[in-house]
């Protein structure tokens, strides 16, 4: 058996983690439909929703006012941002008490490695069971976990008996289950990738098996060759304790939607002086000169997002202006929702890493 088979992953996922915490600190919503955003009147959308108002459709990410059609009765609270890294702080020393190799992802989603945990007498599925007994009884919330050993197999599982539930892929039973495995529970596929796969007549991971994997890499790209690797049940990466950040971002929706450049620009102008303090906040040993790769995104009325990109630039003002001329062709008429800017991170920095906990 391999060292990589050896390895005993879990990952936590907790169960609609802001709308429990709002639940649980007022009981009397407990049978009705809650949901976590922002204001219809500041065109906000969901950051979560409990199960009950899943059950009319709604989802994360959706605009509060198309969730307010589908569940006219929905409870709409806002977002309480101290409260909920209050929440996952405590959680987070929950995981340590069990193993230094602890990954955060974001506020309620973290892999663990216990490979070499003692507790429990170094079973992954009673270590995954401890600590979701502890979550509950420490903080009143429940959690789902997956255990595998690979990592993406450990994220699949903890989707499988959601909420409050866990499932276990045994490593003899990791190469059945990633036959059976359909390509659109594949960690980071969407619904247009499953689309353009489904089209190639590829639904699970048992038909990417029986193609090259340069089919793939020329279709999708990196994604492709994830998607190739996973499902050959390849997946050597580690849970990182300290990840990189890669990238840091600013975006606003707009009260109302644009189709004037000229308006495009002023926005821009604030969002670039956010974006600097952002960067400085979040990581203030990366001298600004060292950034050289900027990028801008638009959401268009009709919800399609499109990103624009440019390498080996200065970090200023004028170039992010310059890539807003660029893509706002791309609009065709449509009027803009949202406008955001980003940049990617050097490779090598001497930055220090901040848990997302």
């Amino acid at each position: 058996m391999t060292d990589k088979e050896c390895r005993k992953i879990i990952h936590i996922d907790m169960d609609c983690f802001y709308a429990s915490i709002e639940i649980r600190n007022n009981p009397s919503l407990q049978h009705q439909p809650v949901a976590v955003g922002g204001m219809v009147s500041h065109r906000g959308v969901l950051s979560t929703c409990n199960y009950i108002a899943r059950q009319y459709g709604l989802r994360s990410a959706m605009p509060t006012a198309q969730a307010f059609k589908l569940c006219p009765n929905l409870v709409l609270l806002p977002v309480n941002m101290p409260l909920y890294k209050e929440v996952s702080q405590h959680i987070q020393s929950i995981f340590y008490r069990y193993t230094e190799l602890v990954e955060a992802i974001s506020l309620d989603e973290a892999y663990l490695d216990v490979t070499d945990c003692s507790f429990c007498y170094g079973s992954a599925t009673w270590i995954a069971q401890a600590i979701r007994q502890a979550i509950s009884a420490e903080t009143g919330l429940t959690a789902s976990a997956g255990i595998a050993p690979l990592k993406f197999l450990a994220k699949v599982a903890s989707d499988i008996n959601k909420p409050n539930g866990q499932f276990v892929i045994k490593p003899e039973e990791v190469t059945e289950f990633i036959q059976n495995l359909p390509l659109c529970h594949i960690p980071g596929i969407g619904k247009v990738t499953t689309q353009r796969l489904s089209q190639m007549g590829l639904h699970t991971c048992a038909d990417v098996q029986q193609i090259e994997q340069s089919l793939l890499l020329n279709k999708f790209g990196k994604i492709g060759q994830r998607i190739w690797l996973f499902s050959q049940g390849k997946d050597n990466r580690q849970v990182q304790p300290h990840r990189k950040r890669k990238s840091v971002g600013v975006e606003i929706t707009l009260l109302k939607n644009i189709t004037a450049l000229d308006k495009g620009i002023e926005i821009v102008k604030t969002l670039y002086f956010n974006l600097l303090t952002r960067i400085r906040h979040s990581c203030p040993y990366i001298p600004l000169e060292n950034i050289r790769r900027i990028g801008i995104k638009l959401k268009f009325d009709d919800f399609k997002i499109t990103t624009l990109e440019k390498s080996a630039v200065e970090l200023n003002q004028e170039n992010f202006i310059y890539l807003l001329r660029s893509i706002w062709q791309r609009s065709a008429g449509r009027e803009i929702r949202l406008i955001g800017l980003h940049v990617h991170l050097p490779e090598t920095t001497n930055e220090k890493q901040m848990s997302l906990f």
